[in-house]
């Protein structure tokens, strides 16, 4: 029986530019999984109100519902406490998509951690739709942080 050896019959110089280019392919994938934290900042500051436009129907964060929910009385003493927290909110998002774009694996499980926590306030607040867009994400985010991951085992620098 001949067992196949993958490679086999390439030089060393084919397979350099091969592993050249599967690096450059992850790092691609890597920033783009990244570009979710500027997609979620974006829907989540229309989903918030801080627009004129409002939609909260397939974007919403819990957090959000939680706190206009449980914190009316809050919001009527202090109007500008939920703007801040808004505003929180989307540095943080917004942040954390420039680390992933810098090539921080940290930013990316940060992230879903983050929205993780989210999911559980959406289901409390019977938020399914919005469910499953922070599920996206958050399998976005998982596989940025894989491609960075398979990125380093192979030793190469991000920047």
């Amino acid at each position: 029986m001949q067992t196949l050896n993958v490679g086999a019959g390439r030089t060393d110089k084919e397979y350099k530019e091969a592993e050249e280019q599967r690096r450059a392919n992850l790092l691609a994938d890597s920033r783009s999984d990244a570009n979710y934290f500027f997609w979620a900042a974006g829907l989540a500051a229309v989903a918030s109100g801080l627009f004129p436009v409002r939609l909260n129907i397939l974007f919403n964060i819990g957090a959000f519902d939680l706190l206009g929910f449980y914190g009316r009385r809050l919001a009527e003493v202090y109007p500008l406490a939920v703007d801040g927290v808004v505003g929180a909110w989307l540095l943080a998002v917004g942040g954390l998509g420039f680390a992933a774009r810098g090539g921080q694996r940290w930013a990316f499980l940060v992230g879903m951690v983050l929205y993780g926590a989210d999911m559980i306030a959406l289901m409390a607040m019977f938020s399914l739709w919005a469910f499953g867009v922070h599920a996206f994400f958050v399998f976005r985010w998982f596989q940025g942080q894989k491609a960075l991951k398979d990125l380093n085992d192979a030793g190469v620098s991000t920047f």
